[in-house]
């Protein structure tokens, strides 16, 4: 018999600029990579934490997920990075906390865009 474990379940892309539309674009492309790639069901989720570069500010990534993806019923929390000399620019990161039956080896974690390089070790073939 298997086990619901919480999980989490990474993932990061880059906008193309710090503009509203270019924020909710990109968050939204990343959580329909995220739901494809593991068979995720939002009402599986026991919560979503997105973070930011600090020079992206003109909108929250939540938003996207509330207004794409209708996650209305799902706790989302947004921050911000460290402002890291060497930090990725326009980087939207995003963390997970899904109940599931897969094991930690299981789960595919997507970076897309300019975020590939931060994890190609956990990107897998999810990689794009």
């Amino acid at each position: 018999m298997l086990m619901t474990k919480l999980r989490g379940v990474r993932g990061a892309t880059t906008a193309g600029s710090n503009t509203r539309e270019a924020i909710i674009a990109a968050t939204e492309e990343l959580l329909h990579a995220l739901v494809e790639e593991n068979g995720l069901d939002p009402d599986d989720l026991a919560a979503v934490q997105f973070t930011t570069s600090p020079d992206l500010n003109a909108e929250f990534p939540a938003v996207a997920a509330r207004e794409r993806l209708g996650w209305d019923a799902v706790p989302l929390l947004n921050a911000h990075e460290m402002s890291v000399p060497h930090g990725m620019r326009y980087c939207i990161r995003v963390l997970m906390f899904w109940n599931t039956e897969l094991s930690q080896r299981e789960i595919r974690h997507v970076y897309l865009k300019g975020a590939v390089n931060l994890r190609k070790d956990l990107a897998g073939a999810a990689k794009r």
